[in-house]
């Protein structure tokens, strides 16, 4: 296992800042100690918990960015829906969550071929069009987002030996 160290002071600055820089600190902290790429040899060097927490900020990033759509198109869908993702973020009290991406693992499977095919950026913009079944949670995930971060923010504080050191 990769040693993650998180700095006391980044710490309690981000936790000053808010949520989000609180999650934030723990997501890079564990991104620079696998060398910035999330691979199948550096996952092999993480925890359960803090693949997790890279789903989700991969997952955010995407869902908050251009929705499900783009994130099954930019090739996270097999990472976020064929891995037990869902099932984690449920063991962490994210129940809502966990139920949407079972949801949308469905029309994942469903629509997966088509939305990952490469094309132009116009062809992407259609693809918003053709699979409107996306639009209620994208919105709903942008709705939750913020109590979702918060969650996930507690959990962490409540098991920051999941997640990194402290010095």
């Amino acid at each position: 296992m990769k040693e993650v160290i998180v700095s006391d002071n980044s710490l309690q600055q981000a936790a000053l800042e808010g949520m989000d820089a609180f999650v934030g600190v723990f997501v890079d902290a564990i991104r620079n100690a696998i060398g910035g790429e999330l691979t199948t040899e550096t996952m092999a060097e993480l925890n359960s918990d803090q693949i997790t927490l890279l789903a989700w900020d991969m997952l955010h990033a995407e869902v908050m960015d251009g929705g499900f759509v783009q994130l099954i198109h930019n090739g996270l869908g097999p990472f976020i829906f064929k891995n037990p993702f869902a099932k984690a973020i449920r063991l962490w009290g994210l129940r809502d969550l966990s139920k949407m991406i079972y949801e949308v693992h469905t029309l994942w499977l469903k629509y997966r071929e088509d939305i990952e095919q490469d094309c132009t950026d116009e062809e992407f913009m259609a693809l918003f069009e053709r699979f409107p079944e996306f639009d209620e949670y994208d919105d709903q995930f942008v709705e939750s987002e913020e109590q979702w971060t918060d969650d996930i923010a507690h959990y962490i504080d409540d098991n920051l030996e999941k997640f990194a050191t402290i010095k």
